[in-house]
Order: structure tokens, then C-alpha cells, then sequence
């Protein structure tokens, strides 16, 4: 046993009690041994901390030269093409700029005419008188009037026409003895004055007021020495503000003579603004001038004067006799003239409004701000005294009627078409959906003109009789098939329609701005 102990340690070269020699070969602890991963001279030579990567050296921008430009690019061949195409790309826009100037010369243009004041005014007749009621709460109808200027103004109204200043065979100097029921000389002088302010004209009707004769003019013979007592009373007038003066077709005054003095004393007045005679039209044919730039303006009546409401047929008639007449070259002012059912009246209104010329509406309640006052102070009333159904659908149709008419004066002043544009009356045939038409009569037809400038169109539609009417669709070929609503009597047409399928109500007017398909030009 012994003896081999000894022949191992002999072996080994290690004797009992010695440290081996190769302690460090054959590792000791944690230090590994030769050939592994840890070993001393790997642990020796291992830095402590592992360096971080250095970047890569910076290259120097440096621009690309030309045959590397043309490299990239495709090669030179591809450079020609580019320039071709930039070349081609403005010679067509060239060319497009130079076709479109060469359109708009030779395409024919509408020659706007310049317009005076007096030819693209709304005129409104109204007589002072009327304004002194229960309404007016005690002051006098001038002073109420003055009152009502903004308001009047707000509905697109330019000029009034106040009737009832003189009485008949009186003096327009002496207001207050001729006229007090309505107003002293400076209240009106006042009303002349505030209208102006307001931009609001304000001529004066001298119809049936004798202005030859001479009157009560012993107190200013003096001034009277070199010019007659007409032209004297025309300067006090126009001094005050005036923008003109109407008379009727029966007056002394309507003769050559008479204007051609108005004339002259017009020039003096008239480096600013152009002073107007206004002529109203009471007989079917005016009398003639033989010049007729003495006159102005001629208010003609759409309907014949009646004591009764016209029917239909007979309305009917006389807008198809005006429709179809030649107007003269004196400026035409249009007016309703005849008594109409209420439903009718807001058509004629329509017309008017639409027609060639300066509408010249007459007084109307519906239009008179304070009776929508008192409507509306009648309506707030408590439960015990709450409006009745009558007096809601009046206070609606005048709600109604201010609605239409503030459309169709916007709409007319705005609007070349409707100011200067041409006018083309169009006859046509149309269906209609009654069953049997009144009284066995036929249906009356659907009048309609078109008001043109340039490209746009404005179609008037008018429904006089009591039947619903369809439009034929063989009805003006020529003209676009689709438009838009401008307005109408009931104020409930909105947006685009199709002519072909548009239907007419039983009295009912219809204002359509025409365009081409895809288009709302």
C-alpha cells in the first residue's frame, strides 16, 4: 500500500507536503486553465474598457460633373428631349393665350349704354295726405313722412313722386293757403331736404296746377322783370332741391313752347345732376312733340282705368298689347294704372319691375311700414286678445308683398340684363292640367319675354289665367333648358329648375336667370 502512494507521488512529480510546481498550468480556483477562454494572458491583455468603434473618415461633398450629370440622367439625348418638351409645353400656352384674346375681339360684345339717374331709378308715387290718419297720432302727414325716408329707402326705392301738393288751378307758390291740409311750405321744403339727404329724389306733380296763368304775383313783380312767372315758380323750386317735375299729357304746359322755356331754365340747374319733366300718360296714343328730348320720362299704364276689378282675360289682353308694342324713343316708366284682383296685382308688379323702363309704383298699404307696426302691435297682444286667423294671413301677405318687392328692386338694380339688356317677346303654346277650363272658355295662354345682355338671360313667366299651365317642350328650341329662380309671387321658388318640368300655378309670375347645362354663369 505503501509502496504504491509512492510510486503515484514518484509519478506525479510531487511529494507529499510540496505545493505543485504547475499550479498555475493546471489552474487554481477561478483562474481556468490553459486554453480556455479565460486564461491569464487573455485576462492580461483584455483592456478594462472596450473602446468605441471610430467613425468612418468624412467625405467631402464635391457637385457631380457635367458627364456625370448627363450619366445619371439619362445621357445627353434625354437633355434634348426636356428641352423640346418645356419648349412645346410654352409655345401651347402661347398659342392658348393668343386664341382666347382672338375669341373675346371678335366675338360680339353688348355696347353698354351710360344710364342717367332718372333711367335706372324705382320711382314711387305716394301722396302725402295719406300719411295724416289714425296712425300718424296727431302730426301731420309731411312730417311723417319725413319719418318713413329710411325706410322707404331700404326697399330700393330712388324717387318719389308726391301727388297731391297743389290743389287744382292753385299756385305752386303759395303753398299755404292752397295746401294746408297737408303740409306748410317749410315742412316741405324740410321733406326736400331730407329726402336728399337719404339719397332720395324727390320731384314734384304739377298735373293739373295751372303754372301759365299768372297768379297772385304782384309781391315778386319785381324779380319777374326779365322772365315769365312759370319759369320764376320752376327756379323756386329747384332751388329748394327739386330733381323735377311732372305733368299730364292734358296740361297747358304739354306743349313745345312751355318745355323748351323748362329748358332753359333747367341748364342752370343741371351741372351736377340732370333735372326731368315727367310726363303721365292719360290718353291711349301721347301727343305728339316734334322734339321729343323734351320730354323725359312717359309713365303709360299697364291697364286701362276702371272702377272694378278687370278680369282676367281683360289683363291678359292688355299685357299682351304692351308686351307686343314698339316702344318709342321717349324713356317709358310703367305703372299698374287699373284696378286687379290681389293675386293679379303682385303679377303686374312682377311685370313692371321687369319691363324696359323705370317702374313708377303707386302707394300701396301693403308696402307702408306702419301698418306692419300695428299688425305686429296687435299680435303681441295677451291670450284674451289674441289675433285672429284673418289678421295673421294679412299681416303675412304684407310680410309677403315687402318680400317681393325688395327682391325685384335688388334684383333690377344689380342686374344689367334687367336694367339695359334687349327685349324679346315670346309667344308660345302651353298644356294646360285643368280638366275643363271656366265657363267653357279656352285657357288663357302663358305670356313670357326674355330680358338679354350678352350671354345672360332672364325669362319672365306669366300665368294670368286661374288654371295651372305646363310649358310645351317644343317652346323655344334656342333657349337653355335649365335655370335658376330669381323670384316669384309666393316667394317659394328656390334653386335650379327644368323648364320642361316646371309648372305653372293659377296666377302666378315666375323670374328665371336661363344658363347652360353645367354651367351657372
Amino acid at each position: 500500500m505503501e509502496q504504491t502512494h509512492k510510486n503515484t507521488a514518484e509519478e506525479t512529480g510531487n511529494t507529499p507536503g510540496r505545493m505543485p510546481l504547475n499550479a498555475g498550468d493546471t489552474g487554481y480556483g477561478s483562474v481556468p486553465g490553459p486554453g480556455l477562454t479565460g486564461s491569464v494572458v487573455d485576462t492580461e491583455s483584455t483592456p478594462l474598457l472596450i473602446p468605441a468603434e471610430e467613425p468612418e473618415p468624412y467625405q467631402r461633398w464635391q457637385p457631380m460633373s457635367k458627364e456625370e450629370l448627363e450619366l445619371a440622367a439619362g445621357g445627353p439625348g434625354w437633355r434634348r428631349v426636356r428641352c423640346y418638351l418645356v419648349l412645346l409645353f410654352w409655345l401651347a400656352w402661347v398659342a392658348m393665350l393668343a386664341t382666347s384674346i382672338a375669341i373675346i375681339v371678335v366675338s360680339p360684345r353688348p355696347v353698354a349704354t351710360e344710364l342717367t339717374w332718372w333711367q335706372k331709378s324705382l320711382f314711387y308715387q305716394l301722396q302725402p295726405d295719406l300719411f295724416t290718419d289714425k296712425h300718424s297720432e296727431g302730426s301731420e302727414g309731411i312730417n311723417v313722412l319725413c319719418e318713413q325716408i329710411p325706410y322707404i329707402r331700404s326697399l330700393g326705392i330712388e324717387a318719389l313722386i308726391l301727388e297731391g301738393l297743389f290743389d287744382k288751378g292753385a299756385s305752386p307758390l303759395n303753398l299755404t293757403a292752397a295746401s294746408g291740409k297737408v303740409g306748410t311750405l317749410p315742412q316741405i321744403q324740410h321733406l326736400v331736404a331730407e329726402s336728399n339727404k337719404a339719397g332720395l329724389k324727390v320731384v314734384l306733380d304739377f298735373c293739373e296746377v295751372d303754372l301759365i296763368g299768372p297768379q297772385d304775383v304782384e309781391e315778386n313783380a319785381d324779380k319777374l322783370s326779365n322772365q315769365s312767372v312759370t319759369a320764376y315758380r320752376l327756379r323756386f323750386w329747384l332751388q329748394q332741391g327739386v330733381a323735377g317735375f311732372a305733368i299730364c299729357d292734358t296740361d297747358a304746359a304739354y306743349s313745345e313752347k312751355t318745355l323748351l322755356e323748362w329748358r332753359g331754365v333747367f341748364r342752370e340747374f343741371s351741372q351736377e345732376e340732370e333735372r326731368i319733366v315727367v310726363v303721365k300718360q292719360t290718353r291711349d296714343i301721347l301727343p305728339p312733340l316734334n322734339n321729343s328730348t323734351l320730354v323725359n320720362v312717359v309713365v303709360r299704364s299697364i291697364l286701362p282705368p276702371s272702377n272694378h276689378l278687370l278680369p282676367a282675360k281683360e289683363v291678359a289682353d292688355a299685357i299682351e298689347k304692351h308686351l307686343q308694342t314698339k316702344e318709342e324713343d321717349i324713356w317709358p316708366s310703367w305703372t299698374v294704372g287699373g284696378k286687379a284682383s290681389p293675386d293679379l296685382k303682385k303679377l303686374l308688379r312682377v311685370l313692371m319691375m321687369t319691363l324696359p323702363g323705370s317702374p313708377a309704383v303707386e302707394y300701396d298699404e301693403d308696402l307702408d311700414q306702419r301698418q306692419n307696426v300695428s299688425l305686429n302691435a296687435r299680435s303681441s297682444l295677451g291670450e284674451n286678445n289674441s289675433p285672429s286667423d284673418s289678421q295673421i294671413d294679412k299681416e303675412k301677405q304684407k310680410r309677403l308683398a315687402v318680400a317681393l318687392f325688395t327682391s325685384l328692386s335688388h334684383s333690377r338694380a344689380r342686374e344689367e340684363a334687367l336694367l339695359f339688356g334687349s327685349f324679346t317677346f315670346l309667344p308660345f303654346n302651353s298644356s294646360s292640367n285643368a280638366s275643363s277650363s271656366i265657363s267653357g272658355s279656352p285657357p288663357l295662354p302663358v305670356l313670357a319675354f326674355l330680358r338679354s345682355w350678352g350671354c345672360v338671360h332672364f325669362l319672365v313667366l306669366l300665368n294670368v289665367g286661374p288654371e295651372p299651365h305646363l310649358l310645351d317642350p317644343a317652346w323655344a328650341p334656342s333657349l337653355p333648358k335649365a335655370g335658376v329662380f330669381v323670384t316669384s309671387t309666393e316667394m317659394d321658388r328656390l334653386g335650379t329648375t327644368d323648364l320642361y318640368s316646371l309648372e305653372l300655378r293659377p296666377h302666378e309670375a315666375i323670374v328665371i336667370k336661363l344658363f347652360e347645362a353645367g354651367s351657372y354663369s
